[in-house]
């Protein structure tokens, strides 16, 4: 009994102060010049405060200090999440080139595993377990850790960070998503499907995902098309390395996570596979919109619709994915790049078809 008022009171405050910081940042960020760049874009609008992002990371840090202890492990996550916002701060203010910001990524992503956040093992979607574990590293001081699950691990916070920083091509699309995330995530925390874990684990688990819900979903509020602010990739990175961090903590669902951020996730895929075939260096963007969301404006989709796209398919992919087996998750894994293939194809096409007619004079 003790369990639900802390799952319930924890992400209201989390919602309820979020909320509180975006309309105190609404009212001062214009007077300390904390203002977008529209002309950078070529866009014809009022500048709107930027980047809010940092608000969501204050709030959440400060519910996560008060509810987790400061062991190793969840301090290496505050320090992580403290240099992955800093700098992002700074280049939502001031551009920097690539290689520092992923840089920092890579460093971030080290910490957060050499002090304890961890995959040391995934499940093989035809049968059987596979160890990331077998070989380690005699180091005491870092919980000895094991090398391919130090691979793994990075790789994938940076995937998730990255993935759902660029997918911020549209307002409101990454706080949507990422409710829907954290939602799924905590909502597996309080399924049996993973009874395996003791039960405390499984509390922090869903009021950490619950609280990250309630700070996203705050964010959304103010985020949603016609939005009055720009969360800027200092909330899209942090909203992306958390998923990535609760997912470790669920015991390496990765293939969840997967299917929840799958659209992001694969769009990221195709447009460095596209990159390449051009010749260009994956991080290397172009001043043409090649993700999806920029595509399908091109092909007059409206901005709430792209959203409604993205969210329905995530959380289709994400509930399922709380009753479907590994060997099912990996098949819906199959059939949602089937689609998001599909949908590269129709954009390719409209644009094409948009290109050659004739403007009328």
């Amino acid at each position: 009994m003790e369990e639900m008022p802390t799952l319930l009171w924890l992400p209201a405050c989390a919602f309820a102060g979020t909320v509180l910081l975006i309309a105190a940042a609404m009212r001062v960020f214009p007077r300390w010049g904390l203002l977008d760049f529209p002309e950078r874009y070529g866009l014809n609008r009022k500048r709107l405060p930027y980047p809010v992002g940092i608000a969501a990371v204050i709030t959440f840090l400060a519910v996560f200090i008060l509810y987790m202890p400061l062991n190793q492990q969840n301090t290496g996550l505050i320090l992580g999440i403290v240099l992955l916002a800093g700098i992002a701060y700074i280049d939502d203010r001031r551009p920097l080139p690539a290689l520092p910001r992923f840089g920092v990524q890579i460093a971030v992503a080290l910490l957060i595993f050499a002090t304890g956040t961890r995959i040391y093992t995934i499940t093989n979607p035809i049968g059987g377990i596979i160890s990331l574990d077998t070989f380690v590293i005699p180091w005491a001081l870092f919980r000895n850790p094991p090398v391919w699950s130090g691979i793994f691990t990075v790789l994938w916070l940076l995937l998730t960070i990255n993935a759902l920083n660029w997918f911020d091509g549209i307002p409101g699309q990454v706080s949507l998503l990422s409710t829907i995330g954290f939602l799924t995530i905590g909502a597996l925390a309080l399924s049996p499907r993973i009874a395996h874990m003791d039960p405390q684990m499984q509390k922090a688990l869903a009021t950490l995902a619950f609280s990250l819900a309630g700070v996203s979903g705050a964010c959304l509020m103010f985020d949603f098309p016609p939005n009055r602010i720009l969360l800027g990739d200092t909330g899209s990175m942090f909203f992306g390395l958390m998923l990535g961090v609760l997912t470790i903590y669920a015991g390496g669902k990765v293939a969840t996570a997967f299917l929840v951020l799958g659209v992001p996730l694969i769009d990221s895929g195709i447009v460095i596979v596209r990159r390449m075939m051009q010749g260009r260096l994956p991080w290397h963007g172009s001043t043409q919109g090649e993700h999806l969301h920029h595509r399908l404006r091109q092909c007059r989709w409206s901005q709430r619709h792209i959203i409604a796209l993205t969210a329905v398919m995530g959380a289709i992919l994400g509930t399922a994915a709380l009753f479907l087996s590994t060997r099912e998750k990996f098949l819906a894994a199959l059939i949602l790049m089937t689609i998001m293939l599909c949908l590269s194809l129709y954009t390719e096409r409209c644009m094409h078809i948009a290109t050659d007619t004739p403007s009328e004079h």
